[in-house]
């Protein structure tokens, strides 16, 4: 077992006017009594509008990837990982994850619903991408499934493209969020061509039938390609997903409901990892900005001090 631990938690606040409703009522008694013991060690300072969201920038991090804003290659990590493509070209391969996805047109937008709204299964998402997959080729990208709402593909297409994260689209205007310059042309065709296949696709039909929604389009997110000494995972690493499945659908109630059970499971845990001695560091993500703290030496006078003293969580969670 690892002697560190290393808490991430992505969604900790949003800029929604929800969130900040839920957050004002919110007691965290556990996550107050480790940020009184824990030392801000590093703030990560962002922007809304930066293709890679903070929690992915501290992932990033952690996992000793380096790349510009929207090439953080998380599908070509995945891909090594899962051992694709490596009879096709060397582990030098440029990747993307495709994310079958329904996007609802409004008189002025285009929003993009959460994929698990589709509840598309292996067998229906299997068909999808051997009817995609021609199509994809003829750009010279090789398409592969791995799960139902995420797939693979190679390709040179998205060596040095940047794309916006999947976290970042979800319920939101896909057009403020598209990816730009030459290389994205040829990905915005391919997604206007997906979208004649898929409309008259007998799969959707069956699916509209059913009650269900119909699979419209896709997202192209985790463009890039590994560089040399990437390492794995860092053992004692935990990125619980709670908070980041309730604010992506807007349901501040769940959100909220979910920072409780992490007050009372990882943050409780981690106190007591602190108390066991070990090295403990817990990241704090928003939707701007990401602040890492951790347990560094104190005096007993220090120690004494930040246990007495309380902050109000909003001093930590409102510059996220």
């Amino acid at each position: 077992m690892s002697d560190s631990t290393h808490l991430l938690i992505p969604f900790a606040a949003c800029s929604s006017g929800g969130c900040r409703e839920a957050l004002r009522t919110l007691a965290l008694p556990h996550l107050e009594k480790l940020l009184a013991r824990l030392t801000a060690t590093q703030t990560d300072t962002g922007t809304e509008d930066a293709l890679s969201p903070p929690h992915e920038r501290a992932l990033a991090r952690a996992y000793g990837l380096a790349a510009p804003d929207g090439c953080l290659p998380w599908a070509a990590w995945q891909a090594r990982e899962l051992a694709i493509g490596t009879d096709a070209g060397g582990p030098d391969q440029a990747w993307a994850w495709i994310t079958p996805c329904h996007w609802r047109m409004g008189r002025d937008h285009i929003l993009m619903l959460h994929p698990q709204t589709l509840q598309l299964d292996a067998q229906d998402a299997r068909t999808l991408v051997d009817a995609m997959r021609p199509f994809f080729a003829q750009d010279g990208i090789t398409l592969e499934y791995d799960a139902p709402t995420q797939w693979l593909a190679r390709g040179e297409l998205f060596r040095n493209l940047p794309t916006a994260s999947l976290d970042r689209v979800v319920g939101r205007d896909v057009n403020a969020w598209m990816a730009r310059g030459d290389a994205a042309r040829t990905l915005r065709r391919l997604q206007a061509e997906m979208q004649m296949l898929l409309y008259t696709h007998p799969l959707n039909e069956e699916r509209e039938r059913g009650g269900m929604l119909p699979v419209n389009s896709f997202w192209a997110s985790g463009t890039g390609v590994l560089t040399p000494g990437t390492g794995a995972l860092p053992s004692g690493l935990r990125m619980p997903h709670y908070l980041r499945d309730a604010a992506l659908r807007g349901d501040w109630a769940a959100w909220a409901d979910a920072w409780r059970q992490l007050d009372k499971g990882e943050c409780l845990r981690l106190l007591g990892e602190l108390d066991s001695g070990r090295q403990v560091t817990l990241t704090l993500c928003g939707e701007r900005s990401a602040q890492t703290f951790q347990s560094l030496p104190r005096s007993l006078f220090r120690q004494l001090s930040s246990r007495l003293a309380r902050t109000p969580l909003s001093t930590w969670l409102d510059p996220l």
